[in-house]
């Protein structure tokens, strides 16, 4: 117990856009509007999965499991984003703090390992398709699934209590309008290295190797697609793959983009961190159902035979 009787606010501030606060009641407008897409394209995604039968197959089992993540995420952030621009209630419990913290990074994990799992998809079915059924059936993607929950869960378990050993006593003010770990440590007065190697461990370990293992997946699709002697068949391949690339340049853009700032952009504007992280959680919830339902004709025609069904 005496590990965590440290000194430490009972509350952390919560901070919007730091030079813009004459602004954020217009700022929520938009905001509301990002969440409404958010959560209402990702719910009508997880929908049409759910009573289209036609998308019963493993590449829209592991879609409805993105869509659940950006759901969630979307929902861990929604309460402290709105209240902080809607209501300039800026306050939020530590422990609030580290529950809301642990959900976005595990959330933020998820994601990355659901688009890893994609990634095999795509390439089991472009590069090996006579055995797609019988590599990925429903059990496989049970097990994805799970293995990918597991991950976060066991991965960043550890991470509220790196917080709660460390005394807080520099101040309370966070520089997002959400907990994230790197902006708690920051206030602590007490050494972080622990934290920050952890942190790092976890970003090359989980994110660095998804993204590597990506790359590695899109080398071998794009090899075999080469190999292929018809154009129209190459171009039909590579299409199959436009959505989740779409995906995976808007969830690890920003994300790198977040990670350079944070740990190299000691110069850079506040405002700037905040812009980027704030583009890191918003844009692909927002982003991926708009993809999905662009690009990939069967999920468009699903949801236009289910709102049919609704007005009959």
């Amino acid at each position: 117990m005496g590990l965590f009787n440290v000194t430490r606010p009972a509350s952390f501030l919560l901070t919007g856009i730091p030079g813009l606060e004459s602004s954020h009641s217009w700022l929520a407008g938009p905001l509301c509007v990002m969440y409404a897409v958010a959560l209402g394209g990702n719910t009508v995604i997880l929908q049409a999965v759910r009573v289209e039968l036609s998308l019963h197959k493993p590449m829209y089992y592991l879609l409805s499991m993105l869509s659940f993540s950006d759901v969630a995420m979307s929902l861990a952030t929604l309460p402290t984003v709105l209240r902080t621009f809607c209501l300039n209630a800026r306050d939020i419990a530590f422990d609030a703090c580290l529950i809301q913290m642990f959900l976005i990074h595990s959330f933020s994990m998820m994601e990355s390992g659901i688009l890893l799992a994609m990634s095999f998809d795509r390439y089991v079915a472009i590069c090996d398709p006579l055995h797609y059924a019988t590599v990925l059936t429903n059990e496989v993607i049970v097990g994805m699934g799970v293995a990918i929950t597991a991950r976060s869960f066991v991965t960043l378990f550890p991470l509220p209590f790196l917080i709660m050993r460390l005394p807080i006593c520099r101040s309370n003010v966070l520089s997002h309008s959400y907990c994230l770990h790197p902006d708690m440590m920051k206030l602590a007065c007490a050494d972080i290295t622990i934290n920050s190697i952890y942190g790092l461990f976890v970003l090359v370990s989980t994110f660095g190797m998804d993204l590597f293992s990506i790359f590695l997946s899109y080398v071998l699709i794009l090899r075999s697609v080469l190999a292929i002697a018809s154009h129209e068949e190459r171009l039909k391949a590579l299409n199959t793959c436009v959505s989740h690339i779409l995906a995976v340049l808007a969830f690890y853009v920003p994300m790198i983009g977040v990670s350079t700032v944070h740990r190299f952009g000691k110069h850079v504007p506040r405002y700037i961190h905040v812009l980027m992280s704030n583009v890191y959680l918003f844009v692909p919830p927002v982003l991926n159902p708009l993809i999905y339902s662009a690009k990939t004709k069967e999920i468009r025609r699903a949801i236009v035979r289910m709102f049919r069904r609704i007005k009959m």
